[in-house]
């Protein structure tokens, strides 16, 4: 059994407007050739049948003056007294032409017409004409001999035949005005007929408005308005034409994909709260761990320091006491142990200095960095005087930081440089400055032995090593103390191998202070030896990095020095 096909509403109002379009298009041109017809009787009416009837009653009233003119004459034989005849006689001729351009569309009448015509013309020669030239040549008596009553009978004739056109004329008047009359009739009929025909339409087309759009949209609104409530599993049924029943359709579809996401979002949801649960458990178990993180760093910086110090004072006292009393081999590993614990105190205390890196803080302030270069060159004088060094710096800025940690920053980038010297060459360190967008880009160049890009990612790492102890002392942590640092104000660091050709160039940026990132940018800095410096590399690819090893702090010299200064 075949399904009912659903007519679509466009569909369906379609069809309604070409039945009423078809209808009224049908009254319409009936509506026309009933008006045309009517139009044309009433031309007929009042442009031909009105004046005929005029230009009637006057040709017989020429008729009439011509026969008193030729009377008038035969009695008194004065020329003025045959005005009426002559008069009469122009006007008939005018008024039977003009009569008959009327007739042209009536032949009966015309007929009649051009009878009038032809007997008028036969009175003038029978009688008229006769009669006036008697009484030119023969005087009144002999004229009026000629007017017998033969002669008025005939006149009397065309009178009856000119009355007979007339009731011609006013017959077609009157069946031209009855014409007129029923084709108005009928054009108000199918006027009527054309309200009444967009009545209908009118009223079908509201019913089936309420019917297939307004009561199913509504029906539809309704229940659209229960799921916007939160009955998100009501369904929406399909009702009204199939373009509404498609609409309802696809809304029930989104409701769908909205309970969907609903539940996914409730799921997420519950997933979220667990994992907050998790976070908060294991933020709780952070806390734990700093807690034992600190006592870890106490027992470190007093209970296992006093026990290593006994260790380290007493192997010192063996190798004072005993050197040179016990074999050779003795004193070796009296030595080994010495230098075992010394490292071991170094050790602890570069993890120590570490581990208070941003958590021990006393707040940032305004620093300015050639002050701390001033301090970093007092720190490491007696170095630069051992080595032959050269430490200069120019233009650097203020920013916002801790300052010890900036100056113990700086001033493991410049041990650093003046450990990890070449051989017979006296080292030179140069610190510049320039502004980049938001940040200062702070390098630090030397002509020491430079790292390969192969390490570069290593030397950044806590305790890791490039050399031997024995050929630059130190325990590996200080250029992780200068990552910790950096990152700690916010900037990176990193090395830039293409920026020099001998020597290390190290690099690290600081955020410039908001209330100066307005203010214009400072020119670039120059280089060691007047050179600009190089752009240093794209944050995404930090480059290969600093030297080798890294000297704490603690363990370097101090000297003094200026602003753009060579100490």
């Amino acid at each position: 059994m075949k399904a009912r096909v659903r007519w679509t509403l466009r569909r369906r109002v379609a069809v309604l407007c070409v039945v009423v379009g078809v209808v009224l298009g049908m009254l319409a041109v009936s509506a026309a050739v009933v008006a045309t017809s009517n139009r044309q009787h009433l031309d007929t009416l009042l442009t031909k049948t009105g004046p005929l009837r005029t230009d009637g009653q006057a040709l017989l009233s020429a008729l009439v003056d011509q026969q008193t003119g030729v009377r008038g004459y035969a009695v008194t034989a004065n020329d003025a007294d045959l005005a009426p005849y002559r008069e009469g006689l122009k006007r008939e001729t005018a008024l039977i032409a003009s009569m008959d351009a009327l007739l042209t569309d009536q032949p009966e009448i015309r007929r009649e017409l051009h009878t009038v015509r032809d007997h008028a013309q036969q009175w003038r020669e029978a009688v008229a004409e006769p009669a006036i030239e008697l009484t030119v040549r023969s005087g009144p008596e002999a004229a009026q001999a000629h007017l017998t009553a033969q002669t008025g009978a005939r006149f009397t004739e065309l009178r009856g035949e000119v009355e007979a056109l007339q009731g011609s004329i006013l017959e077609l008047r009157n069946s031209v005005a009855r014409n007129a009359r029923a084709t108005g009739n009928t054009l108000v009929l199918l006027l009527i007929l054309a309200a009444i025909v967009v009545v209908l339409a009118g009223l079908a087309l509201m019913t089936s408005l309420n019917r297939l759009v307004i009561g199913p949209v509504t029906t539809l609104a309704g229940q659209v308005r229960e799921v916007a409530g939160g009955a998100y599993q009501r369904e929406i049924e399909q009702v009204g034409p199939p373009e509404l029943a498609a609409l309802a359709g696809d809304i029930d579809g989104m409701r769908r994909r909205i309970a969907a996401d609903l539940d996914e979002v409730r799921q997420a949801r519950e997933r979220i709260e667990w994992v907050n649960s998790q976070l908060e458990r294991q933020a709780e178990e952070l806390v734990r761990s700093n807690r034992d993180l600190e006592q870890f760093a106490y027992v470190a910086s007093h209970d296992l320091q006093e026990p290593l110090r006994k260790v380290a004072s007493f192997c010192q006292l063996l190798q004072r006491r005993y050197a040179g009393k016990l074999d050779e081999r003795a004193d070796q590993y009296i030595a080994f142990a010495v230098d075992g614990a010394q490292r071991m105190q170094r050790l602890i205390n570069d993890l120590l200095a570490f581990s208070r890196i941003g958590r021990l803080t006393s707040g940032f302030t305004e620093v300015d960095l050639n002050a701390v270069m001033s301090e970093v060159a007092g720190q490491t004088e007696p170095t630069r005087q051992y080595v032959g060094g050269e430490l200069t710096w120019s233009d650097l800025p203020v920013i916002r930081g801790e300052e010890t940690l900036l100056t113990n920053l700086l001033a493991n980038l410049v041990g650093n440089s003046l450990k990890f010297r070449r051989p017979d060459v006296a080292p030179k360190v140069h610190v510049s400055a320039r502004r980049l967008g938001d940040e200062w880009e702070i390098s630090c160049q030397d002509n020491g032995i430079g790292i390969e890009p192969e390490f570069a990612d290593k030397i950044f790492v806590i305790f890791q090593r490039l050399h031997a102890k024995d050929a630059y002392p130190g325990t590996g942590i200080g250029l992780a103390i200068v990552k910790k640092i950096v990152e700690y104000h916010g900037g990176r660091v990193w090395v830039d191998p293409e920026a020099v050709t001998e020597g290390t160039m190290i690099r690290f940026t600081l955020p410039v202070p908001p209330e100066l990132r307005e203010s214009v940018e400072p020119s670039e800095a120059p280089g060691v030896d007047g050179a600009e410096p190089t752009p240093s590399a794209p944050e995404a690819e930090a480059p290969a990095e600093s030297e080798a090893d890294a000297t704490p702090a603690g363990e370097s010299a101090r000297p003094a020095g200026d602003m753009k200064q060579t100490v």
